[in-house]
């Protein structure tokens, strides 16, 4: 059988007959029931137990399942309910915020529900547009929401806004009786009304010929679940680290066991024992706990600067991007039309905020508010203490721009009645309106493409070209008297033309020079005319006067090669479809980047899910869009985006503070037990003692650690590259040598206290004190990665003063308390000995300042006192 072309390129007489008048009420039903409700399929919400379970999802929280089950195997219950009661902590911690985020994300959602004018039965009415199925007739009015895919039958100065579907700022004017290819873009098919955009002005009667699932909207929201989501930043790093960290404790751990064979005479099964419980001493135990809390800590910050987190892990995205991929109407923009610019036939252009005119061209300005409110289809009505306008997108500008002169449209229509119109139909690109005069004649009010407006006053329309360069929309005004109100209006005086564009968000180019500054770079994405993404792009700082806009075609024409040359060179994109978003995000992340895409549209949902960071827009964005991000802007500010960035950096950095003291405590245990064994003593430290060190002490402090603030300005740090590991070479040289320094400082003392005939439970409960007094110190060294710890007085941070201080307390409560001495058999310590150890853990803190000052001492930082260079 012949394939029937596409709904939008068949012509009207080729549509079924009939079409205009409805289905029946059994026809309906049937097909109802057949094909299902007009509903986009919708994700559920997960359940609290689903949340919970997901926090086990990680390669850090399999290594110490193993280790609790090797610790259970070999008969320590002890550690293994310790590891546990970890684990339960860890979960209930991040599931519990992240569940909480969800119930906020799906609280953003819309309640009202969609109704259609429906012909059914050979009648109009109202119904809900899930009941709407395929063959129902829908008219459609101005205001009014798109309920279905419609193949248009009839349209009256019909013009759709589809920025949500396409990214087109403008309305879309459309035509029933227009003749389209099959190959014709979605952003073109001028025969079709889609679902989910909404009509700006005029009317249209429409087929519905796609619901759900089948429609333009619903096939984006079925794409989305076989697109894979992107990795977090952190949590790439963190499956690196953890794989790393379990690779050097088992063979640490294998190392001493065999040492303690070899020279401790252990037999095989004590050294098993022996190697097992130092492996679970060693693992951060407290890590899960403390990342955890450390997101947890910023997204409660991001949430009060209007950031909502879904995903705990994407807090840290944000600082890790490297570039974000943004929408352009209604993230970067107003998504709302404006008079920018007025060029008077004297050839000055004034721009709103402007000088005030000289007299004769405020005036001239006067006469044009005057056709700006008369000719006009709009309505603006100040309400909730803001100006609220209803109809074409442009008479409401118009509206605006007339109000700032003074002029109100109900006054000036009372002082000149309205007799007639011509309303503006695409094919003749103007609008006129007839006013009656005093003198009985007929005032005739035009506004109009200046193409067709300027011939109308006898000039050539050449003067457009300044505002229509930069991306302007542009109208010509102009006013007259009728004296034939048959014909085209002829021998008009030309007023003026007036510049109209979406208006830039408040603050968007501070945040764009701030991302910059902090060495992101910023794409605007946009399904507008190259022209006016131009025009945007130099407003932005995107834009040199060298570069080009990149059109959606040159993609599809692209090979490899060139288009990572696109992606590496070019920051502005026009004319882009879906498919295409989706194209240069993935091109992104193959070039290396840490994508963040931002958006409101349904037609960003793709690129959102396949972004490492997704951030949809919580007041103007669709249901969709929100569902694909892990982020939500609840005042849909770019700007905030900043603000996420800046909190993302600090809880990447306290993330690093936490890892390093538990490492680097955890190190020092396997120095000082691989000394001990070494040299044919003793073990140093009890298992149960290593679990007190680890697991309280240190895990007390590591949570506290997570509420440091942030160390200078993190923005005007560069970006770490996306190849780097969360345990880089710093942190490794600063890790090994505070661990050498504990571990060889607390094999000297315990060496040294065996050696004056101290008894062994007395020389370990001395050796247990000393690795507490490292652990208060080493937590001072953390604080700070760049500078000196003399440079932050502890007082910054109060949490972790007070952290410190707790934890120290405990252990000097165990060692007096007789539950405690006899749980790790502490016992209380004479005051000198109290001055010794005090003393010998200054030690790791001048170890440390003094790598500070020769790192900083030959200029290897990143984080000078300055601004980094580019900043």
């Amino acid at each position: 059988m012949p394939r029937h072309p596409p709904w939008h390129a068949q012509p009207l007489a080729a549509l079924p007959a009939g079409s205009d008048a409805g289905l029946s009420s059994e026809q309906a039903a049937e097909r109802l029931a057949r094909l299902g409700p007009n509903r986009l399929p919708q994700a559920v919400a997960p359940s609290l137990l689903a949340v919970l379970l997901r926090q086990f999802v990680s390669p850090l929280i399999a290594v110490l399942l193993l280790a609790a089950l090797l610790s259970l195997a070999v008969g320590d219950r002890k550690d293994a309910l310790f590891i546990a009661a970890v684990l339960l902590l860890n979960a209930l911690v991040g599931g519990l915020q992240e569940w909480r985020a969800e119930r906020r994300s799906h609280a953003l959602r819309q309640l009202l529900k969609v109704q259609a004018l429906v012909l059914r039965d050979g009648e109009a009415a109202l119904r809900d547009a899930e009941t709407l199925v395929v063959g129902d007739a829908v008219w459609l009015e101005s205001g009014q929401v798109v309920p279905a895919d419609l193949r248009l039958l009839r349209s009256h100065n019909l013009e759709l806004d589809e920025s949500l579907l396409s990214g087109e700022s403008l309305p879309v004017a459309k035509q029933a009786d227009a003749a389209l290819l099959p190959e014709t873009p979605l952003a073109e098919r001028s025969t079709m009304a889609h679902a989910g955009s909404s009509v700006a002005r005029g009317r249209g009667l429409g087929l519905v010929v796609a619901t759900g699932q089948a429609t333009q909207v619903g096939r984006l929201a079925i794409d989305l679940q076989t697109i894979p989501p992107g990795r977090p930043p952190l949590l790439q790093r963190m499956d690196r680290f953890s794989r790393s960290i379990g690779l050097v404790v088992a063979a640490a751990a294998f190392l001493v066991g065999w040492l303690a064979m070899v020279r401790g005479g252990l037999d095989r099964l004590d050294a098993l024992l022996f190697a097992v419980a130092l492996a679970v001493s060693a693992i951060p135990e407290g890590l899960p706990v403390a990342l955890t809390v450390a997101l947890a800590v910023a997204s409660h910050r991001m949430a009060q600067r209007q950031v909502i987190v879904r995903r705990l892990p994407a807090v840290e995205g944000l600082g890790s991007c490297t570039l974000i991929a943004s929408d352009k109407t209604g993230t970067l923009t107003c998504n709302e039309l404006s008079v920018r610019r007025v060029l008077l036939p004297d050839g000055l252009e004034l721009g709103l905020g402007d000088e005030p005119p000289a007299e004769p061209q405020l005036a001239l300005l006067q006469r044009m508010a005057r056709v700006a409110v008369l000719c006009n289809e709009a309505d603006l009505h100040h309400r909730d203490g803001r100006w609220q306008g209803r109809g074409d997108p442009t008479d409401v500008a118009l509206l605006q721009f007339a109000l700032k002169l003074g002029w109100s449209r109900e006054q000036a229509l009372l002082a000149e009645p309205l007799c007639d119109v011509v309303p503006f139909e695409p094919e003749h690109r103007f609008a006129a309106s007839f006013h009656a005069r005093a003198d009985g004649q007929l005032s005739v009010l035009v506004k109009g493409a200046p193409e067709r407006v300027l011939p109308m006053c006898g000039l050539e329309a050449t003067g457009a070209a300044p505002l229509a360069g930069a991306g302007l929309r542009v109208l010509a005004l102009a006013e007259g008297v009728c004296l034939d109100p048959l014909a085209e209006p002829s021998g008009l005086r030309f007023l003026g033309l007036v510049g109209l564009q979406d208006p830039l968000r408040p603050g968007v180019c501070q945040a764009i020079g701030r991302c910059h500054q902090a060495g992101i770079r910023v794409w605007m994405i946009t399904g507008d005319h190259p022209t006016t993404a131009a025009a945007i792009g130099r407003e932005l700082g995107l834009l040199q006067s060298a570069d080009a806009v990149v059109e959606g075609h040159e993609l599809d024409q692209a090979s490899e090669r060139q288009l990572q040359r696109l992606v590496a060179s070019r920051c502005v994109f026009a004319r882009m479809a879906p498919h295409q978003k989706l194209q240069l995000v993935q091109a992104a992340q193959r070039a290396g980047h840490f994508v963040a895409v931002t958006g409101d549209g349904v037609n960003d949902a793709p690129a959102l899910r396949a972004a490492q960071i997704g951030i949809a827009m919580g007041r103007s964005g669709t249901d969709v869009a929100r569902e694909a991000a892990d982020l939500v802007l609840a005042d849909d500010g770019f700007p905030s985006i900043v603000a996420g960035i800046e909190e993302g950096r600090i809880a990447y950095a306290n993330v690093r503070k936490v890892i390093a003291l538990l490492v680097s405590s955890g190190a020092a245990e396997i120095v000082l037990i691989a000394l001990a064994v070494a040299w044919g003593l003793p073990l140093p430290l009890l298992p149960v003692q290593l679990l007190w060190l680890n697991l309280v002490t240190n895990g007390i402090q590591d949570v506290a650690l997570a509420f440091e603030p942030a160390e200078g300005d993190v923005l005007c740090q560069r970006p770490r590259p996306p190849a780097e590991p969360v345990f880089e070479a710093l942190m490794r040289q600063r890790t090994l040598l505070a661990a050498v320094v504990m571990g060889v400082v607390g094999f000297g003392l315990y060496e040294q206290l065996l050696a004056r005939g101290w008894p062994l439970e007395q020389a370990r409960n001395a050796l247990l004190l000393q690795m507490v007094l490292f652990e208060n110190v080493q937590i001072g060294n953390c604080r700070l990665e760049h500078r000196s710890v003399l440079w932050s007085s502890p007082l910054r941070s109060p949490l972790l003063l007070a952290g410190t201080a707790t934890a120290f307390a405990l252990h000097v409560l165990m060692m007096h308390w007789s539950v405690g001495q006899s749980l790790l058999g502490t016992s209380p310590l004479a005051p000198r000995q109290w001055l010794v150890e005090l003393g010998l853990s200054l030690s790791v803190l001048l170890a440390v300042e003094i790598q500070k000052g020769l790192r900083r001492h030959d200029g290897r930082r990143s984080f000078p006192a300055g601004k980094p260079p580019g900043c």
